[in-house]
């Protein structure tokens, strides 16, 4: 199956970066390669740093980017790793860093990897394929309350419990194997006037599973700060998220970073030494073109952030 992704806010994402030359660029989260490719385009004797954890990405983007690849270096890793990373490579210091916290079309589309409701497929949803916890671990092996916790914390979702308690009876007569099976599950948990009110009832719970799978939240606020302050004075770090659990993160990295003395108020002389390390770009988050929302319905929930390294 060809790798096919639509960029989201391609062109807000570029235009933000405010791409040099020779700079030293970071694609945390490379996917289908679109933000990739308009970035390596700009670049004269500058490079790009290309990341993905999932090798099926990584083939299909090296082939996307072949007529670049003396200017690209591809990482094959959770990008929440991409700190040591940057030091094997002697890279001090970067103009730009690009991450985008969203699910590529083509794990989405592509049946095998069980990430969508809207298939009949193995229950698995890992982004890296060589690891060991899959969504049918956390289906049918994870407890109750602990379940139950998942769907609510990463899902939000007010009938977790009931979601919950609902997987747990159904495993107890046969394995949970596929994703029609868990969709079913989750479907019948919601009352039948309530089912469709808000859209699929399957996408919260589906979401959560995914996250937790993927540990997609964890460490995601240490990452953003620390590859903030890898860049150079001037240098631009765009964030997309696609759900309010992400946006959150950015947000509140963003305002740290972006806060100058963090003493007591009434404190007459600042003993704290803090200093503003980035300009916020993007006072509200910026959100997808009317264009873009009729082409690509994916983008709807996307919110992009911007800060620049001062």
């Amino acid at each position: 199956m060809e790798f096919n992704h639509k960029s989201v806010m391609l062109d807000e994402c570029i235009q933000g970066l405010d791409i040099k030359p020779d700079g030293i660029y970071l694609d945390c989260t490379l996917g289908g390669g679109g933000h990739s490719l308009e970035i390596v385009k700009r670049l004269r004797q500058g490079r790009l740093i290309a990341v993905d954890k999932d090798e099926e990405a990584l083939a299909s983007a090296k082939q996307r980017l072949k007529e670049y690849e003396d200017k690209i270096t591809y990482i094959h890793d959770d990008f929440k790793n991409v700190i040591e990373r940057l030091d094997e490579l002697e890279v001090d210091k970067l103009d730009g860093v690009l991450i985008d916290l969203g699910v590529s079309s083509y794990q989405l589309d592509n049946g095998e990897r069980g990430f969508s409701y809207n298939a009949d497929a193995p229950l698995d949803m890992r982004m890296d394929r060589g690891q060991y916890l899959s969504a049918y671990n956390v289906v049918n092996e994870y407890e109750e309350e602990k379940l139950a916790d998942i769907i609510w914390k990463y899902g939000e979702d007010k009938l977790s419990r009931k979601i919950a308690r609902n997987i747990v009876e159904a495993r107890r007569k046969e394995k949970i194997r596929t994703t029609a099976q868990l969709a079913e599950i989750v479907e019948n948990s919601y009352p039948a006037k309530l089912r469709w009110k808000f859209g699929n009832p399957c996408k919260r719970t589906f979401q959560a599973i995914r996250i937790e799978v993927n540990e997609e939240l964890k460490d995601l606020d240490k990452v953003i700060n620390r590859l903030s302050l890898r860049l150079k004075i001037s240098g631009r770090i765009c964030v997309i998220t696609f759900h309010s659990l992400e946006d959150r993160i950015v947000k509140r990295v963003f305002v740290e970073l972006n806060k100058d003395c963090i003493c007591p108020p009434h404190q007459p002389i600042c003993t704290c030494d803090k200093r503003r390390e980035v300009e916020i770009i993007t006072k509200k988050p910026m959100t997808a073109s009317e264009n873009e929302l009729q082409e690509n319905s994916r983008s709807t929930s996307a919110k992009l952030r911007i800060a620049k390294r001062v």
